[in-house]
């Protein structure tokens, strides 16, 4: 998904912002639900802006699942009465992390 207007990301950071949120669009897609892909985004935006962004270290794979992690502890994503609902393991496997 291309990246909104108010969002400008560092052209050093571009690459990885790019391939961390690929990663989140796609699990998103697949497992959980637009707006969880959203709030992703945002803040992999946020994440990227820092200066320095802490995403220029580590894997871009484990940086998205990161994020979805972050977001679905805030958001209960791991609560079985909540929809969408997915187990903690089952998120890092969805974006091959351990």
């Amino acid at each position: 998904m291309p990246k909104k207007k108010n969002e400008s990301i560092p052209t050093a950071v571009e690459p990885f912002y790019s391939a961390i949120i690929s990663l989140t669009d796609a699990v998103c897609k697949q497992h959980l639900n637009e707006e969880y892909a959203d709030l992703s985004r945002r803040l992999a935006a946020t994440l990227a802006r820092k200066r320095p962004s802490p995403l220029l270290r580590g894997k871009p794979e484990g940086w998205a699942c990161a994020v979805v992690y972050a977001l679905g502890t805030v958001n209960f994503l791991f609560d079985k009465s909540q929809t969408p609902h997915m187990r903690s393991d089952e998120l890092c496997a969805a974006f091959s992390v351990s």
